[in-house]
């Protein structure tokens, strides 16, 4: 996917990214596509991953929208053309795959889940350092 990813899970972190990448996809005039991905279950030997079944893709999908739009209706100027995805797998490894081809993928400093006082969450850090394009990582102001 040609120009910017940004990773979202509702968190206060990943809105303060949204509204970043909505902002740099209207300055340099391409594409964002936001991607919330939800953890799969795991089997027990490791070798599959199956969608949590207490999932509903088409709520996620709607409240994933609503919060895109919302972010657009508090920025300046033009917005972007804007796609939403969601889907099921490891956050930080299905980040890095939408990002193959992209020129930027942003995400938040720290996700829904961890421990307050890191600096950088899991997905972000994994991103940081093996995303294949480069990485903005979004930190609330002081």
């Amino acid at each position: 996917m040609p120009g910017i990813i940004v990773g979202v899970d509702g968190s206060e972190h990943s809105q303060l990214a949204l509204d970043w990448a909505l902002h740099e996809a209207s300055l340099r005039q391409v594409p964002l596509t936001v991607i919330s991905v939800h953890p799969a279950l795991g089997s027990y030997w490791g070798a599959a991953t199956y969608p949590d079944a207490g999932l509903d893709f088409e709520q996620v999908q709607h409240e994933v929208q609503v919060l895109t739009e919302k972010a657009v209706g508090r920025m300046a100027g033009t917005p972007p053309a804007v796609t939403v995805r969601v889907t099921c797998g490891s956050p930080a490894t299905e980040l890095m795959s939408a990002a193959h081809d992209a020129d930027l993928l942003v995400v938040g400093c720290r996700g829904s889940g961890g421990f307050a006082r890191l600096m950088l969450g899991s997905v972000s850090s994994q991103v940081a350092h093996h995303a294949p394009c480069s990485v903005v990582v979004v930190r609330q102001q002081s």
